[in-house]
């Protein structure tokens, strides 16, 4: 009998490991990512995260949260409600370029009349990346889907502009990584999950 609060006391440290375990981070390529976040009052998960590598140089840690787990390109777009895919730079890289591998990726995963409609919005995107002339390691952009808002670019913590309406340009953005073309086949199986 003496033992029982010790049992007690036991299980509340579990259960309490347990509650932290909801905020946990997971690091990939150096950079910590939350295993959960919220957009737009809607709670997230990681799906999958991974490594853009060109050659053997590491570009940017990329991770994808959506509401609910999809291990396919198709179950990611068509996955419901608010998504994001974030982007913490791994090393120092044009931004200028980095917008214009950004608009490549989106044009080569895409018939040519659906991309022609996102024009306007690619156009808008490069210029963002422009005018930051210089993305350093550290740096970190995110990318959200707002069902009824769209798609709002977040770079260096800052809100650039109104947000993206068109509704498939989102999805456009996603098919760089997970598209037929993806800009890294290794980092497309780790946004779906499929490696660590």
């Amino acid at each position: 009998m003496t033992f029982k609060p010790l049992r007690v006391l036991a299980l509340a440290s579990t259960l309490f490991a347990c509650l932290s375990a909801g905020a946990a981070t997971v690091e990939v390529g150096g950079v910590p990512l939350e295993d959960r976040v919220t957009v737009a009052g809607s709670p997230l998960v990681l799906n999958g995260a991974g490594v853009r590598y060109k050659a053997v140089f590491q570009v940017y840690t990329a991770g994808l949260y959506l509401s609910e787990k999809a291990d396919t390109p198709d179950g990611v777009l068509a996955a419901p409600g608010a998504k994001r895919m974030t982007i913490t730079m791994l090393r120092d890289i044009d931004a200028a370029e980095l917008g214009k591998l950004f608009s490549r990726g989106m044009e080569d995963n895409m018939d040519r009349s659906a991309f022609s409609k996102l024009i306007p919005g690619v156009l808008r995107m490069s210029q963002i990346f422009a005018e930051y002339k210089r993305l350093n390691k550290g740096d970190a952009f995110q990318v959200d889907w707002v069902p009824g808002t769209g798609t709002i670019l977040t770079v260096r913590g800052q809100v650039e502009g109104a947000p993206f309406k068109e509704p498939e340009f989102f999805n456009a953005l996603m098919r760089i990584w997970l598209g037929p073309k993806p800009a890294d086949w290794r980092l497309k199986d780790a946004l779906l999950g499929k490696t660590r």
